[in-house]
């Protein structure tokens, strides 16, 4: 019905004006002397352009809470193998620096926890948490002589930072156990 009525008030318009439909068809919507259901869909979806900006609006944060989140967790993750790699580099200093250990010099190598929690602290390890790393070496058995065992444990309080989610913090730790060599 409303295209019916479309054609006549065209038809009237060019008759009393003298324009021909093409230009009347431009102007009401149509590519050409008719007017399509298309053209007059595409008319309609005018009204509808800011919905858009309100899709992008409630979808960006999503995303960006989404992408930075998942950026934490790989920051976890690099953190967890970092303490793995710091304990398991402890446990292998102490291990050839036993009671028993001489230099060239004939002077004595022993590595005490003090001395491997000290040597553990003094490496520049690339933190990307960016929170306190804290080394503890033990050794199990009572001594430092050869074919004892040394434990280091390295902890450390992850910070959570995901938008959205309340602040949290992951203890996370890691401990390597080796035979003292020499």
């Amino acid at each position: 019905m409303t295209l019916t009525i479309h054609k006549a008030l065209r038809r009237t318009m060019a008759a009393s004006i003298g324009w021909s439909g093409a230009v009347l068809g431009r102007l009401f919507g149509g590519i050409g002397a008719e007017a399509t259901d298309s053209s007059r869909r595409i008319h309609w979806v005018r009204g509808e352009e800011g919905a858009t900006l309100v899709e992008l609006a409630l979808t960006i944060p999503m995303l960006l809470a989404f992408i930075f989140g998942w950026m934490e967790v790989c920051m976890a993750i690099s953190t967890r193998s970092l303490l793995s790699e710091i304990a398991r580099e402890g446990t292998r200093y102490a291990m050839v620096r036993g009671a028993t250990c001489v230099n060239v010099g004939g002077s004595s190598c022993t590595a005490t926890a003090a001395g491997v929690n000290a040597y553990l602290n003094s490496v520049n390890w690339p933190n990307v948490g960016g929170s306190v790393i804290a080394v503890s070496t033990t050794y199990p058995d009572g001594n430092e002589n050869a074919g004892s065992r040394v434990q280091v444990t390295v902890t450390n309080v992850f910070p959570f930072n995901i938008p959205f989610v309340s602040k949290t913090s992951l203890t996370m730790s890691s401990t390597s156990v080796m035979y003292i060599l020499q």
